[in-house]
This record gives structure tokens, C-alpha cells and sequence, in this order.
């Protein structure tokens, strides 16, 4: 009886093990901006379907938060909508003695959200880098009515922060900026009040009007469009990133190299962002 019961555990031993090395084998974490949650959720669901002793877990929480996760080795792969910092690089050879894998792997345009209501249709790259660092307060100075300038942005942790930071507002935010926690924030703050202002990913431009933005006085009034942020005509284009600790093997390298095929690049597309091609 006693030789049975130590069969029976030794048996459901070697069954647990098993079962817990096909699921940690074929699970992959990715963490990190909140732009691209939407695309990669819908990259983990297809794939998944089509491989189904896969797992793929897709979180949030900001470009930042992906590569301190990649860095403390809480995360497969690491989403930003940023390129990767330099001190970010020193953290990751220090721990793995490796400076990490950067994997473009869609392009966005970073759109610069109306309230459908507004009058205002477009804005220069530094008259919207003056209103969000509160030199422009009113609308009546950029050609629209006399109503004080409501901003909405980004928590400091957002890689669509960063981006917008460097590229367009090029000194601090003003402390009239409201943070949210998400581009989808931003965008229903914006449907609701006529006299505001907000950015994020073009992808998320519902309910809302896009700015047309020019890079100088002289120059076009662009809109995102597909074209215009494929040809990189539209002036706050951007690509968003994959990184990883080292070059990927595995269930890993499966994932990445089905989201680079022709395959993974035509759901980019249909979730509303632009592929690399």
C-alpha cells in the first residue's frame, strides 16, 4: 500500500513538472507602453490562436515601467514608443553584461487631439510647443476664440511623453498640464471640453479631431494619415519598439518573428497604426 501511494506521487511528481516546463517554455511577458497595449493585446490573441501551447500576457503601465520590468527581469520583451535611454542601456549591461536588443516594429504618428468644437484646424510645431509649455495660454493667439488653453498629457513615465517632450515642447510642460494615466484618458477629456488640448497616438483619435501640423510658418498644414506618416512628411512621426535582455530564442523568437511577417504587420494596420514597410 505504502510502495502504491509513493508511485501514485512520484507519477503526479513527473506529470507537475512536465506541466510546468511546457507553460514557463512557452510563456511570454511583455510589458510597457500603454500606445502600444491595443496592438500588442491583438498580436498576443491572434498568435495565440494559431499556436496554442502559447502563452502571451500583454500589460501596461508606460515605456518606462516596460524597460525597468526588462531590466529587473520581470518581462520578456519591453514596449516603447521611445527609443531606448542610455542609462536605461548602462542598467541592463551592468545586470546582464548585455546592451540589449532594439526591434522597430510598427511606425505611429503622434497625434495632437481637438475638441470637434474648436475652430482651430492647425498649429505650428512651435506654437504647440509654447501652449503645452504655457507661453501660448489662449486660443485667440493661435487664430481661434477667446478662451483659456485646457492641457492635457501624459504621466513623465510615458514614452508618448518623452517623444512629445524632446520633439515638440523641447523645455519642461507647464504646470497647468493635467496628466492621465493613458492616451484613451486624454481623448475622452478632450471630447468633453471644447477649449482643450491633448496628444497621443494616432491609433486612439476617436471622437476627437486631429490637429494638422506644420513644421514651420512656411510650411504644409499635415495631417497623420498612412501616407504621411509612412513617408514621414507629417511632422511628429515616430516607430515603436520591441526590447529585449538578448537576442531572442525560443517561443520568444517565434512571437517576434511572426509580428515582423507579413502576417503580424497586416494586424498593424488594422488596430489603426502603420507598418514598417
Amino acid at each position: 500500500m505504502k510502495t502504491n501511494k509513493l508511485r501514485i506521487a512520484a507519477i503526479l511528481l513527473v506529470v507537475m513538472t512536465i506541466g510546468f516546463s511546457f507553460t514557463t517554455l512557452n510563456k511570454v511577458t511583455v510589458k510597457g507602453s500603454d500606445t502600444m497595449v491595443i496592438l500588442s493585446q491583438k498580436w498576443a490573441e491572434v498568435y495565440m490562436k494559431k499556436n496554442p501551447g502559447a502563452s502571451i500576457q500583454v500589460t501596461g503601465g508606460g515605456s518606462g515601467v516596460g524597460l525597468a520590468a526588462l531590466i529587473n527581469g520581470s518581462t520578456d520583451i519591453a514596449n516603447s514608443s521611445r527609443p531606448i535611454k542610455s542609462s536605461e542601456v548602462e542598467k541592463l549591461k551592468a545586470r546582464y553584461n548585455t546592451l540589449g536588443v532594439e526591434i522597430p516594429c510598427a511606425k505611429d504618428g503622434l497625434s495632437v487631439y481637438l475638441n470637434r468644437a474648436n475652430p482651430v484646424t492647425a498649429l505650428t510645431i512651435k506654437q504647440l510647443g509654447q501652449i503645452f509649455s504655457g507661453k501660448i495660454t489662449n486660443w485667440k493667439d493661435v487664430g481661434g476664440q477667446d478662451a483659456p488653453i485646457k492641457l492635457y498629457g501624459r504621466e513623465s513615465s510615458s514614452g508618448t511623453f518623452g517623444f512629445f517632450k524632446d520633439n515638440v515642447v523641447k523645455t519642461d510642460f507647464s504646470a497647468s498640464c493635467q496628466t492621465l494615466p493613458g492616451t484613451a484618458a486624454i481623448v475622452n477629456a478632450v471630447k468633453k471640453d471644447k477649449y482643450s488640448i491633448g496628444y497621443g497616438g494616432a491609433a486612439y483619435a476617436e471622437g476627437v479631431k486631429d490637429c494638422a501640423v506644420k513644421k514651420d510658418d512656411k510650411s504644409p498644414a499635415i495631417l497623420p494619415t498612412a501616407a504621411t506618416i509612412k513617408n514621414h512628411t507629417y511632422p511628429i512621426t515616430r516607430y515603436l519598439y520591441m526590447y529585449l535582455k538578448s537576442k531572442p530564442t525560443g517561443e520568444i523568437k517565434a512571437f517576434v518573428d511572426w509580428i515582423l511577417s507579413s502576417e503580424g504587420q497586416k494586424l498593424v494596420v488594422e488596430t489603426g497604426y502603420f507598418p514598417l514597410k
